[in-house]
């Protein structure tokens, strides 16, 4: 019985590329991490990262004139508790920093540019708040 080599070279490539992409996909997604005094502590690695990225999150706030709102809920709030955008236009720019974090505060982070930068999303809190 002579053995294939086809198929033997193509189980090879398979076994390798289900190895490869086990690897690059373990570490993809969010990671939970604890702010510190100086950076963050992610669950899954075992130092404090002192250079990360905090998001901003910009967007656009979209409010219905119809829901009989005042003016003043028309409006967007900005964190720093200014207001922007026409009201009557039913539209406002909002820009929200989350630059608050405290030591001790859990976070979510992703993992960018290869594993080589974190990005801290937000904030995590308990269902109990």
């Amino acid at each position: 019985m002579t053995k294939d080599p086809y198929g033997q070279f193509a189980d090879m490539m398979s076994s390798a590329m289900k190895g490869h992409t086990r690897q690059m996909a373990s570490g993809l997604g969010g990671v939970l991490g604890t702010m510190t005094a100086s950076g963050v502590k992610l669950d899954d690695f075992k130092h404090e990262m002192q250079d990360y990225w905090v998001a901003a999150l910009p967007g656009t706030l979209q409010t219905d004139a119809s829901s009989g709102g005042s003016e003043s809920s028309q409006s967007a709030i900005a964190a720093d508790g200014s207001e922007s955008g026409d009201p009557s236009s039913g539209e406002s720019t909002v820009t929200l920093n989350v630059d608050g974090f405290k030591p001790g505060d859990r976070v979510l982070a992703i993992r960018v540019n290869g594993g080589n930068d974190v990005v801290v999303l937000c904030k995590v809190v308990g269902a109990d708040g």
